[in-house]
């Protein structure tokens, strides 16, 4: 299969469960809904390290937020919902309360369970803090120097799909990053879905454990099949001779329709930049994840 002249290898994404919680945080300006919304994702790329695996999902306007003021919607991932809640406990708490003007909402829509996260920030308010109705949502006000934050009671949560990803291969690495900065600028067209690597690219693509036997004690190491540098120095290299640059774009979701919408609209942009060589994805056989995203069927 070729799309735009663009090889599409027959193969597949392997994406596994994960714990998805999506809030909305609104502010005076956009500008400090921007700030609260980077800053509560931050440190979030991949949980091989990270404490979570977070992005920003969207810009959402005034006249579609509770309280009539612009928003972004976020979203945080944990493998576990313990490890879920803790993290939004935490990231609202240290980012987002902190920041001034913020105010935070579930955004989540038919979750699998909830959480109190607004009930465990309330205590912040030091017995200060008010349970009130507003906009027809539950929220606590906590009294802040900055006036006061508003947050909701409780947030969805729901078991979405981690690790959706393709590669991009292409014939510079100038080329190969032009197509995945396309390619995450048609995600970012997507509702329900992040790409949580730094602007939504990963320039490192690693692998379970290590193939040095030194190096064992590694859980992860650099994808030495998909380095260009590599190519001619390893026989199982998988980079082909007339490609120098490879990107993957790895996508996170509240289920596996959305991460599917993402990496076709992905795929098609990045075919469109001249010198894109082949689209290919990361998997491992089967063993990792449940879902299997088939390259080829996702434009069947």
């Amino acid at each position: 299969m070729e799309i735009n002249g663009v090889y599409i290898e027959d193969t597949f994404a392997e994406a596994f469960p994960i714990w998805v919680s999506r809030i909305l945080i609104t502010a005076a300006t956009k500008r400090w809904a921007k700030i609260a919304a980077t800053e509560a994702t931050g440190f979030g790329c991949s949980v091989i390290m990270c404490p979570a695996e977070a992005g920003i999902e969207k810009y959402v306007p005034p006249s579609k937020t509770p309280d009539g003021r612009p928003g972004f919607i976020i979203q945080i991932c944990h493998p576990k919902k313990k490890g879920l809640e803790e993290q939004m406990l935490e990231r609202i708490g240290q980012c987002v309360l902190t920041c001034p003007t913020t105010a935070v909402f579930n955004a989540m829509e038919d979750p699998d369970e909830e959480v109190k996260v607004g009930f465990k920030l309330k205590f912040f308010g030091d017995g200060f803090e008010k349970k009130d109705e507003l906009y027809g949502r539950k929220v606590y006000r906590i009294p802040i120097m900055g006036g006061e934050f508003i947050t909701e009671a409780k947030f969805g949560i729901k078991k979405g799909v981690a690790g959706g990803n393709f590669f991009i291969m292409a014939d510079t690495n100038a080329t190969a990053l032009l197509a995945a900065e396309a390619a995450v600028n048609a995600i970012q067209s997507v509702d329900k879905v992040i790409t949580p690597f730094p602007g939504g690219i990963v320039a490192s693509g690693s692998k379970v454990g290590a193939s040095n036997p030194k190096y064992k004690f590694m859980v992860a190491t650099t994808n030495h099949k998909m380095c260009p540098t590599l190519k001619g120095v390893v026989e199982d290299s998988e980079v082909p001779e007339d490609v120098n640059g490879v990107y993957e774009i790895v996508i996170n979701g509240v289920d596996e329709e959305s991460v599917k919408l993402a990496m076709k609209e992905g795929i098609l942009a990045a075919t469109r930049v001249k010198g894109v060589k082949k689209i290919t994805a990361g998997n491992y056989g089967g063993k990792l994840g449940k879902y299997q995203i088939k390259l080829r069927e996702l434009f069947s």
